[in-house]
Parts: structure tokens; C-alpha cells; sequence
């Protein structure tokens, strides 16, 4: 599966992150691309640079010579005003020489855009005029990360917490807090943080409507074969190494889900007892039940019961607990779970049919047949397990 993951600890603008993915496409080709769109007298350019003795990209967008909004890329908002509409914005997106599919993915991350100013200023979509985002630069900025999104293509997306940095930033509506309304809204149901360390904004409106609408998932990077990794600077100079990295690989078939662990400890319960209450919950869809044997205060033996089931099931097992053990208190932990994909094949063998469980993914393959089915050849044959296992070389 191929799988991209962006790390935002400097957070997220639409040109470092443009910079930073160019690093897994052929850049010449891209480069190419976005100076052929049909806007008069842009000039997109990939400046190489090194930074902390690691070297990575910068973009520049260029009009008619002049590089416009420098003092707003990345981490700030300049303060003249400039008022684009989304009809506007959609109206030169529709006009570029793209497929139909960058153009549909650029103007839907302005809506994204709309919809947060709309909220922020209490007015319909059809009235917002964007100021910093609806200059050249900040479009082209947009339409290069879906252009570079379509060119790169992964089946997975996944994004780091987002640094938002800290402090007050200017823009055209005044001096606001950050992350600014706007932004603030955008980066709702994303993890995010502050860095009371960078008293200046890391997320830019344009940077946050683009993760919000490419990424699926958050948190660290899964286990990956990684066969390119990207760096896009900014301007600004930190103690921090001011870029948005990018990583790009193969992830190890299989997956990863969350699960909630139930424990509680028990000193006054019958082994028959637990035992009902293991198969009762199994049975009622927990996804393992088992005990463990413990000492307790006074040094009592007892026993540590977990029950593991998944989130949406907890109000359901913690009823089961209480009503069919003596405990008076759960303790409850999230997990998370690395899966491997599992597949079941049924063969044909001189002793019958026999299941096998198939298993592979990061790295590994196993190959079992069915307990069950060898415990009724077993039976049958009046032979040992181990002897139909060594038969069948499974």
C-alpha cells in the first residue's frame, strides 16, 4: 500500500508543502506543468537550498517578476487587502490547463476555506471574499498540492499532530490569536498544539484546508518501506528546523485499530464462576477474555480479569462485568492493536477437508491449519494432533 505521511511539527503552509512533496514526483515534469497553466505571467520556481546541513526544497511563485506576497507565505498573513470571492477563485482554477479532478479537488479545498470564513464572520459562502487566500500566490499554492496529490497518487494519508505555534498573528481583519478563527475552525477533529517556544503562527489557513481535506488519518507514522522523503523550507528561521517533512513508502500489508482494554482484580469468585463469565462475554462479541493469577492485599491470591472488546462495546461488556463477577470498579485503557491480515482456504486432504488460516503482513507469513479440524482427524484416526500436523507438512 503505498503511503504517504506529512510530519507537521513546524506546522503546515500550502507552500512548504508543495515543496516538500515535490520531492517524490519528477520535478522537471511538474514544474513544467504548473508554469503551462493558464494564468498570465505567473512563474513557478524550486529553489534548492540547505538548512541545518540538510537539504531540501523552497518554493517561489513569481508574478510578472515580482515574488507577490512574500511577507505573508508561511507562517504569516500580509495586511493589504485584497478581495477575491469563491466564485472568483473557482472561475481562474477552471480556467487552468488541469484535469478535472485537480480542479474539483483546488476548489473544494477553497469551499473548505469559504465555509470556515462563513463561520467566522456569520455570512453566507456567496459573501466571503478571501484576503491572504485569494491572492495568486496562495492558488497556485493550493493547486500545486492537488496537482502534486494526483501526480504522487498513495492509497494512504496520514498526518502528524499539528503544530500551531503561539501568540497573536496580523491579517487583513487585525491583530487575532493563534491559530487565527479561520484556521482555528479548519483544524476542527484534527489533533493540533501549541509551542509556546515560536510566538508566531505555523499553520496558515491555506495549510490547514489542505491537510483537512487530503488526510484521513493522524498520529505517528506507521511502519513504512520508505522510498523517498521530502523537505520544504520556509522563510522564517527557527531554533527548530522551520520545514514540513514528507515521507513516502510502502506500508507492510496489514493494519492497525484501536481497542479497549476492561481489567479489574478479584479475590472472592469461584474458578467455575470465571469460567461462565469468560464464555459469556465471548460469546456476547468481547474480542478475548482471560485471566491472569495475581496477589492482592495482603497478599491474597487473586486473579486479574481482562476483558478486550472494541469501543463501541464498552457500555455492553462493563454491564456484563458488573452483573456477572463481584468486582465494584473497572479500570479502563485504550490500545492501540497491529493487525495482520488473516485469509482462510479450505483444502483437500487424504484425511477430508481441512481449514487453513492464512496470515502475513509487516514482513512476516504464516501459514496453520484449524485446530478444530486436526482435533476431529485426531479422533477419527485415533492418532495424536502432532501426527496429523507432521502428515499434512502445514
Amino acid at each position: 500500500m503505498k503511503t504517504l505521511y506529512i510530519e507537521c511539527k513546524m506546522g503546515v503552509a500550502g507552500d512548504m508543502l508543495t515543496a516538500s512533496l515535490l520531492e517524490h514526483v519528477n520535478e522537471e515534469e511538474f514544474v513544467k506543468k504548473i508554469n503551462s497553466l493558464n494564468v498570465p505571467g505567473v512563474s513557478f520556481e524550486v529553489e534548492r537550498i540547505k538548512k541545518s546541513f540538510i537539504e531540501g526544497n523552497k518554493v517561489h511563485v513569481v508574478i510578472n517578476g515580482t515574488e507577490e506576497g512574500l511577507e505573508s507565505k508561511e507562517h504569516n498573513h500580509h495586511s493589504h487587502h485584497t478581495h477575491t470571492s469563491l466564485e472568483d477563485v473557482s472561475v481562474l482554477i477552471n480556467a487552468m490547463d488541469l484535469s478535472d479532478k485537480v480542479k474539483h479537488d483546488a476548489i473544494n479545498v477553497y469551499n473548505l476555506i469559504a465555509n470556515a470564513e462563513s463561520r467566522v464572520h456569520g455570512t453566507s459562502v456567496k459573501d466571503i471574499h478571501f484576503h491572504e487566500v485569494g491572492t495568486i500566490d496562495a492558488i497556485v499554492d493550493v493547486v500545486s498540492v492537488c496537482l502534486l496529490m494526483d501526480m504522487i497518487s498513495p492509497d494512504r494519508i496520514i498526518a502528524s499532530p499539528i503544530n500551531v505555534g503561539s501568540g497573536m498573528v496580523e491579517c487583513a481583519h487585525g491583530i487575532l490569536p493563534v491559530p487565527a478563527p479561520a484556521t482555528a475552525l479548519l483544524l476542527e477533529g484534527i489533533p493540533m498544539y501549541t509551542d509556546h517556544d515560536i510566538n508566531t503562527e505555523l499553520c496558515t489557513p491555506t495549510g490547514a484546508a489542505l491537510i483537512k481535506y487530503f488526510v484521513s488519518e493522524y498520529g505517528n507514522i506507521p511502519v513504512i518501506n520508505t522510498n523517498s522523503i521530502g523537505y520544504g523550507f520556509g522563510t522564517k528561521e527557527f531554533k527548530k528546523l522551520n520545514c514540513v517533512r514528507t515521507f513516502l513508502g510502502e506500508e507492510s500489508i496489514g493494519s492497525q485499530d484501536t481497542v479497549v482494554e476492561l481489567r479489574c482484580n478479584i479475590d472472592d469468585m469461584t474458578g467455575e464462576d470465571v469460567g461462565f463469565f469468560i464464555e459469556k462475554v465471548l460469546e456476547e462479541g468481547a474480542l478475548d477474555a482471560f485471566s491472569t493469577p495475581v496477589y492482592m492485599k495482603k497478599n491474597r491470591p487473586g486473579i486479574l480479569l481482562t476483558v478486550m472488546c472494541k469501543e463501541d462495546m464498552i457500555e455492553k461488556m462493563l454491564q456484563y462485568i458488573f452483573r456477572y463477577t463481584t468486582t465494584i470498579g473497572v479500570r479502563q485503557s485504550i490500545c492501540n492493536r497491529f493487525i495482520l491480515d488473516r485469509e482462510e482456504e479450505i483444502i483437500e486432504t487424504e484425511y477430508g477437508t481441512v481449514r487453513i488460516k492464512k496470515v502475513s503482513g509487516y514482513g512476516t507469513s504464516r501459514v496453520k491449519p484449524e485446530y478444530e479440524d486436526i482435533k476431529r482427524i485426531a479422533n477419527e484416526r485415533n492418532v495424536s494432533p502432532k501426527e496429523i500436523r507432521e502428515d499434512l507438512n502445514i
